[in-house]
């Protein structure tokens, strides 16, 4: 059996029931459901009620993309649903230096927040970090110490470098592969995979984004999440069988799944 550790369920308006159909057939045991704004938190909520197989569990905040836009409406209602014990995580959030597509002052703002909402409810966090690994890590280890505590967590669809996971995995973080390191060029991404040990390993879709191969150019699902542990049990030399078993009692670890 196996998770997928981030898809976007509820921001998807076709195909949903279908795609829960083949996630069952394919052995997915959960779906960890990525809420980025109030409608598809709303629908997220209502999806996981729903929603016998696979156990749809739902993660909330606002990406870095978005803080400009939504972080200050959003925030309150992350809060409220943390605080109603209504999700597992708060994620995605974190710094996008790449596409910048808010100010990084303010996406380090949100990150702070975020932070400090999380070891409040003592929940994990879902990072998205690109291009900004020295600013997350010094921001990771201020709110630490300012709040005596260490943030657990998760980086996701991880895009690092080998030095840049070995940060993550010293910050007692797990590390999440997606459908990019079964492309063909991601040969640093491969080295990693290879270096993450297994109890500190999640795989993901990421979905409907970065479709793995062979169904990269096509919208992503969580099915697809399979074809990730193919390539990451292959990396690693150990079975399928052997990597869906710890991957899957990763990720029920760190968000404390009642499966």
């Amino acid at each position: 059996m196996f998770i997928d550790s981030h898809a976007h369920l509820s921001s998807q308006a076709q195909d949903l029931d279908a795609e829960l159909i083949r996630a069952k057939e394919a052995k997915i045991l959960a779906i960890m459901n990525i809420c980025t704004d109030a409608p598809s938190l709303e629908k997220g909520l209502l999806l996981a009620l729903q929603t016998k197989e696979p156990k749809i569990y739902n993660i909330a905040a606002t990406t870095p993309h978005d803080v400009e836009k939504d972080g200050e409406h959003f925030f309150p209602i992350v809060e409220k649903a943390g605080e109603e014990q209504k999700l597992v995580a708060i994620g995605e959030t974190g710094l996008d230096y790449y596409y910048e597509h808010a100010p990084r002052k303010l996406q380090q703002l949100y990150l702070r927040k975020y932070l400090k909402l999380a070891n409040r409810l003592q929940l994990p966090v879902v990072i998205h970090c690109r291009d900004a690994w020295d600013d997350f890590f010094s921001i990771l280890d201020e709110e630490n110490e300012e709040q005596n505590t260490k943030t657990k967590g998760v980086l996701h669809c991880f895009t690092g470098t080998l030095s840049d996971a070995k940060k993550v995995l010293e910050c007692g973080f797990y590390v999440s592969f997606s459908g990019i390191v079964t492309f063909p060029k991601s040969t640093v991404l491969k080295e990693v995979a290879q270096y993450v040990p297994e109890d500190r390993l999640f795989i993901e879709t990421d979905s409907p984004y970065l479709a793995p191969h062979p169904f990269r150019g096509k919208k992503n699902e969580p099915a697809y999440v399979v074809e990730v542990a193919k390539v990451v049990a292959e990396l690693k030399g150990i079975s399928l069988e052997t990597l869906a078993k710890s991957t899957t009692q990763n990720v029920i670890s760190l968000f404390n799944l009642q499966l």
